[in-house]
């Protein structure tokens, strides 16, 4: 079977507005109708990403055949090298990558996680994300944790500080007092996370990571500056507290680097880096090296089901599934949006990711992104 088409779609989610009010969908097409989707990481809208399937990998997958997808997409890896690869060129291919096992698993008639080797669980437990503390007040904190808790009923909680990233150490008393409200308002045996998002010095880190280790926090999440590998590695080593990061790394040799400098908890996320392959290849390594392996997920549709799927197949799941601030976005284009019901995600067993799309809706919301069409390379031209 072939590939027919491939379309890069930004959609308008929600009510368009919030932090982040688009998507970047891909749909690939095969030559019977058959459809399948992928999603790209939608910072900065996505444009970016959906400019590079566009341009450079729609020509290149168009009239091949769907089951090669692992050799294709390695080989436009290697044809978009010269663009980082990370990043923009990564969520490009991990949308293509996604799209093309959704697209598997319908001709072959079985949802994803069965092509995967099958599932531990279909029934996944969730913990909320709950961003934009570093703007509220302590009290401010504690009201938006218990709506959020009440509403979702999750397994655990993440409290994260969406801060200026240009600035390091900007509260730290504040910052410790808003975790121990936090810890007040839940309990003695709430399972709570800390997401720093880089906003410390190695110093600041590990000031904060000794006060959550004394408030029994269970991870520390990204205390420093993404791109400083070592000093991530040097705050994990020096604390108690599991350090967690892994969410701006885009290729599976950073992440080995990640691990190699001391991180025990890996968060790559599947619409920035790999897809559901990277993702199966960086759950292998995290395995062979003994560290947990969480995934980042924000993304409410089909990014979500492409991560359930991965995680129902993986043996040691330690921590719950991400469920995110303004989760609603995809209720309007997906017919069955993912939503947790008594603290949990289902895994249904339909072809390929399971989802539904509400094909009105969507035309009504989405652009094709088709930046370049006019100056896309030969298929295959090099670079």
């Amino acid at each position: 079977m072939k590939i027919a088409k491939v379309e890069a779609l930004s959609v308008a989610m929600g009510d368009g507005t919030g932090w982040m009010p688009t998507s970047a969908f891909v749909r690939i097409t095969a030559e019977d109708g058959t459809v399948g989707w992928g999603e790209a990481s939608p910072m900065l809208g996505g444009i970016a990403s959906l400019g590079v399937v566009a341009r450079d990998i729609a020509p290149f997958l168009e009239g091949q055949e769907v089951l090669d997808h692992a050799v294709l997409l390695d080989r436009m890896m290697h044809r978009l090298v010269k663009l980082g690869p990370e990043g923009i060129a990564t969520a490009a291919l991990a949308a293509c990558d996604i799209a093309l096992w959704d697209l598997k698993g319908k001709l072959l008639g079985q949802p994803i996680y069965k092509l995967l080797g099958g599932a531990w669980r279909t029934r996944l437990p969730c913990y909320s994300s709950i961003g934009g503390n570093a703007a509220r007040s302590v009290d401010e904190v504690v009201r938006e944790v218990a709506r959020r808790v009440e509403a979702e009923q999750p397994a655990a909680v993440k409290i994260r500080w969406d801060g200026d990233r240009t600035r390091c150490d900007v509260d730290i008393p504040g910052d410790i007092a808003k975790a121990r409200a936090v810890r007040e308002l839940l309990g003695p045996d709430a399972v709570i996370g800390f997401d720093a998002n880089n906003g410390y010095s190695v110093g600041g880190a590990i000031r904060v990571g000794r006060a959550l280790e004394d408030l029994g926090y269970s991870w520390f999440e990204e205390p420093v500056q993404h791109y400083h590998v070592g000093a991530m590695g040097e705050v994990a080593q020096r604390l108690d507290i599991t350090v967690s990061a892994g969410e701006q790394t885009y290729t599976l040799q950073a992440l080995k680097d990640l691990i190699l400098s001391g991180v025990r908890m890996v968060q790559p996320d599947i619409v920035k880096m790999g897809g559901i392959t990277g993702m199966m290849q960086c759950a292998a390594l995290a395995h062979a090296h003994g560290v947990e392996f969480v995934p980042h997920q924000t993304q409410p549709g089909v990014g979500h089901f492409a991560n359930i799927h991965v995680l129902s197949t993986l043996m040691h799941m330690t921590k719950p599934v991400e469920l995110a601030d303004r989760w609603d976005r995809g209720r309007p284009v997906f017919r069955n949006p993912a939503e947790p019901v008594d603290g949990h995600f289902a895994l249904g067993d339909a072809p390929g990711l399971g989802i539904v799309v509400d094909e009105d809706e969507l035309a009504s919301r989405a652009t094709e992104i088709t930046v370049g069409r006019d100056q896309r390379p030969p298929a295959g031209g090099q670079y």
